[in-house]
């Protein structure tokens, strides 16, 4: 089997499509919440929507569409999504309020002493409706690539 025949697979280009396009998404809604531009996001973690959930979901509904929503494969795939979108959700987004908390704490310290800690990322995981976001945008995305190449 060659390496490029990765190039090839279908459920692999549309679920990098529906990825891409939740990081991208992420650039303008920001800028409606805080009117700064933030083109970092593009590569981020967290944010709404969850490009995990748009990524995975995609992957799932695409499987079920190529091979059969009765596959091994869907079956492995789902139960996959499932563990994904869970730790997006709980424990990621407990270690951005671990991060937050701590964050918190150095600037107390910080500010009774000289002492200046380098501050955490706090935006890890993603709230259910950041994740539930991006498990739509992947559904979408899989069916719309689904009927344009099928």
């Amino acid at each position: 089997m060659e390496l490029i025949a990765i190039f090839k697979n279908q459920v692999l280009g549309i679920s990098l499509v529906a990825w891409l396009l939740a990081q991208v998404v992420k650039i303008p809604i920001e800028f409606f919440q805080t009117k700064k531009w933030n083109w970092a996001l593009l590569l981020a973690a967290g944010g709404m929507p969850s490009s995990h959930s748009a990524l995975i979901t995609s992957i799932v509904f695409s499987i079920g569409l190529w091979t059969g929503f009765d596959s091994a494969l869907f079956a492995l795939s789902f139960a996959m999504a499932m563990v994904i979108i869970y730790d997006a959700t709980g424990i990621r987004r407990q270690a951005g309020i671990h991060a937050s908390v701590i964050n918190r704490m150095i600037e107390d310290l910080a500010a009774g002493h000289p002492l200046k800690g380098e501050e955490m990322r706090e935006i890890l995981g993603h709230t259910p409706i950041e994740a539930i976001a991006g498990v739509g945008l992947g559904l979408v995305v899989a069916l719309v690539g689904w009927l344009i190449l099928v």
